[in-house]
């Protein structure tokens, strides 16, 4: 029993101050990708998030779907989901939760971060102030937990602010933005103008479900009486749900962190009105038997506040895929905002302007430029408004964290500060350790002295030389222009036959395309045009083109569009090659042709997008000279993506028992052998609602032991789903070389392996 008698003075809530090396306020996808990355460094980290479950907009209080530079397989950005952490965390999801349930997310996410010693983590915890030992040095946050009635001070020598406000930085003093900059103040001339808006709103959504029994709804009073208030009601489907209605947004002409209660009550306003629609218009049928199942009870914040760091990325910098000596990530969604009224705008409910590929991202924007310990992530990083319509979405902001918790991890043992990273060549430290921890910071491989693979000897059993993408598919009706995206060698002259079926005699354009720019995926410049005069039926024909690569990349072998013709596909699926097709993804503004209005600073260009599987199957083809884009010389490269090239060791299908031998001439010390396989990171793995079509994806290499030289098991793996293994010894191991065996993942997906770091 607990009794305490009258006390004159008032009481003290319970009080706990915890020290650690690193502080981070926020527990959405930054907050978790930035204390993961600095725990497994061995930094001490204390995690603050102010929601009962991990993930922000990710989590099942919001269950927004996590996107970047894929962008619903709907850009021109191959290859380019993020890597690391935020994969690893993707990756698993599919594996537990393929179908896309908030719920399970939630624990995939928990279970990342309770796994990690280094991270103490508190929940329903919110940040409420700071204490400072000078103008530009935290010294501690203040935290206070609701449901421990308990007071956290937490103190630390370094702080990361991943709170979407911005709370630490707000109340330590930093200079920030909320709004839009005008088009002079960077040249942005896609900035919008008053009547469009400053801000973007938040979002609110619901999920509905089918019952066995007719269910009534009584819509509250609160709820909008008049569905035509709402300017794209027609949208409204009734078997729509979650994110689908990411376009029910308030709040954009409204103070967007002090007004979010109201804005909270409009936005349910609006979704007790659209149910009320469904369920009592007579506009839908087969509504009877149902339900709301769940609604959300805290908006999806998109903007607010936006802090000032050592670099303010520009809208120039995204359209034109700046390059940054500090780049630590890419990114790639789209350009996007939205109206301000939100779901009241007769405007379309966003305008997405893509780049032609990926971009980079400077460590700069991520160092506050006021306060020497502070690192921002989030959204509320250093960009302007219009650059921000791109680096705020998910995939993005958990990706660029991972670069803030390894700066930390590095600040902490060198006793640095964040802005210290850019001198005395820290920041090459900095992208060689992210990259070994897949990071993929385009342009940077992973420093080939890092690696002890680069001085050994490495022999394949096999190696595929694309010879053919054998003709055991089905027929693709060619209603949508084709492509076959390949790895060509420069001024190679290449010739395909393919097999093609006309209803009738027709007439078929073949172009052979490549990208302006070596590393991107937009096929803007036509090398070649050739037509063929078809017959009715079944056919071959040989397309031998003249003209060949300017350098070595990616080259698009391009059937025009003709109703009456269809292409035989193949079933073999090869990791870095890809169809792809001049289609249309209006989930992301793609209506095969990007064309932005005059002098907005965007280019316009066409868009190719692959299809998901298990469709989107490749084109099957004889090639001639046999693509020899696959050899274990990329092993060491530092790649380990497709990057202009394949950057992959890929067996060949034949092989029964495919093998790499890796030789030093002298024994070496070896504690870490780590492998980066194939994730596929050109399927954007949504992690809520969406759904896929497999719980591993079909590149990735299952099962493989390696051996040491004389034969000894060092490590034997079975259903292997990650695309980093790690090898780790608990004392090195003077190893004169070792042997992977490996097995094919599948009769029609060879053997394939990145990158092998040895240290």
């Amino acid at each position: 029993m607990i009794q305490e008698s009258f006390h004159k003075e008032k009481r003290n809530n319970k009080t706990v101050t915890l020290e650690c090396d690193l502080s981070i306020t926020g527990g959405g996808t930054a907050g978790v990708c930035a204390a993961i990355t600095a725990a497994r460094q061995g930094t001490k980290v204390v995690l603050i998030q102010d929601r009962p479950v991990l993930g922000g907009n990710a989590s099942s209080e919001v269950r927004l779907w996590i996107l970047g530079a894929t962008s619903h397989m709907g850009n021109n950005n191959r290859w380019s989901r993020e890597g690391g952490v935020m994969d690893e965390i993707l990756v698993e999801n599919l594996y537990r939760n393929p179908e896309g349930n908030a719920v399970i997310f939630d624990t995939v996410l928990l279970e990342k971060v309770l796994n990690e010693k280094n991270i103490t983590l508190l929940l329903n915890t919110s940040v409420y102030d700071v204490t400072k030992t000078s103008d530009t040095q935290i010294e501690s946050v203040k935290a206070f937990n609701s449901q421990n009635s308990t007071e956290y001070i937490v103190k630390a020598p370094l702080f990361c602010d991943a709170s979407g406000d911005g709370i630490v930085a707000f109340k330590a003093g930093a200079a920030f933005r909320m709004g839009a900059e005008s088009k002079e103040e960077f040249g942005e001339l896609f900035a919008p103008d008053k009547s469009y808006g400053e801000l973007l709103g938040h979002s609110m959504y619901f999920y509905s479900k089918n019952t066995d029994k007719p269910v009534k709804f009584k819509a509250p009073e609160f709820a909008l009486k008049d569905i035509k208030q709402i300017p794209r009601y027609k949208a409204i489907g009734k078997d729509d749900k979650g994110c689908r209605f990411w376009w029910f947004e308030y709040g954009g002409r409204m103070d967007t962190i002090h007004d979010t209660e109201h804005i909270k009550y409009e936005l349910w306003k609006v979704i007790y009105g659209v149910w009320d629609y469904i369920k009592n218009s007579g506009a839908f049928e087969d509504v009877d038997n149902m339900t709301l199942e769940w609604v959300g009870t805290i908006p999806g914040k998109r903007e607010s506040r936006r802090f000032e760091g050592l670099y303010m990325m520009k809208q120039q910098d995204v359209i034109e895929q700046k390059t940054f000596d500090d780049a630590i990530a890419h990114g790639g969604w789209a350009i996007d905002l939205h109206p301000a009224d939100g779901v009241y705008s007769n405007l379309s409910a966003c305008t997405q302007w893509h780049s032609k590929g990926v971009y980079q991202i400077p460590y700069r924007s991520f160092v506050s430029k006021d306060i020497d310990n502070l690192f921002l992530a989030g959204r509320i990083i250093s960009a302007t408004h219009v650059a921000f319509g791109s680096t705020r979405v998910m995939a993005t902001t958990g990706f660029c964290a991972q670069a803030v918790g390894m700066a930390a991890a590095i600040c902490t043992e060198k006793q640095l500060k964040p802005a210290d990273i850019l001198n005395n060549n820290e920041i090459k430290n900095l992208q060689n350790k992210l990259n070994i921890e897949g990071q993929s910071i385009p342009d940077i491989p992973i420093n080939a002295e890092t690696n002890l693979l680069n001085e050994a000897t490495v022999e394949a059993s096999s190696e595929l030389q694309l010879a053919q993408i054998p003709f055991d598919g089905k027929w693709f009706p060619l209603q949508i222009s084709a492509a076959q995206l390949l790895p060509l060698k420069a001024n190679e002259k290449y010739q395909f036959k393919v097999a093609v079926k006309a209803e009738k005699a027709t007439t078929l354009h073949v172009e052979l395309r490549t990208s302006e720019k070596s590393k991107n995926y937009t096929p803007e410049v036509v090398l070649e045009t050739q037509t063929f005069n078809l017959e009715a039926g079944e056919q071959t024909i040989t397309i031998s083109f003249s003209n060949g690569m300017p350098q070595n990349q990616y080259g698009f072998v391009t059937f025009l569009s003709n109703e009456s013709v269809s292409l035989k596909t193949s079933k073999k699926r090869y990791s870095g090659i890809l169809s792809v097709f001049n289609g249309v993804n209006k989930a992301v503004s793609n209506n095969g042709k990007q064309v932005p209005p005059p002098n907005i600073g965007v280019d316009e260009f066409e868009f190719w997008t692959p299809h998901r599987r298990p469709e989107g199957e490749n084109i099957a083809m004889a090639i001639e000279p046999a693509i020899q884009a696959f050899n274990s010389e990329n092993l060491g490269n530092g790649y380990v993506r497709p990057w202009g090239q394949v950057n992959a060791w890929v067996a060949n299908l034949n092989d029964e028992k495919p093998t790499l031998k890796v030789t030093w001439q002298a024994a070496k010390e070896i504690s870490e052998i780590k492998l980066f396989l194939d994730p596929d990171y050109d399927h954007p793995l949504e992690s809520t609602l969406m759904g896929h079509p497999e719980e591993v994806v079909p590149f990735m290499l299952k099962n493989y032991v390696i051996k040491d030289l004389e034969g000894n098991t060092l490590q034997t793996v079975k259903g292997n789903y990650q695309a980093i293994n790690t090898l780790k010894f608990n004392e090195p191991l003077k190893l004169k070389g070792f042997i992977i065996e490996a097995e094919h993942p599948s009769k029609d997906v060879p053997a394939t392996i990145f990158e092998i770091l040895c240290r």
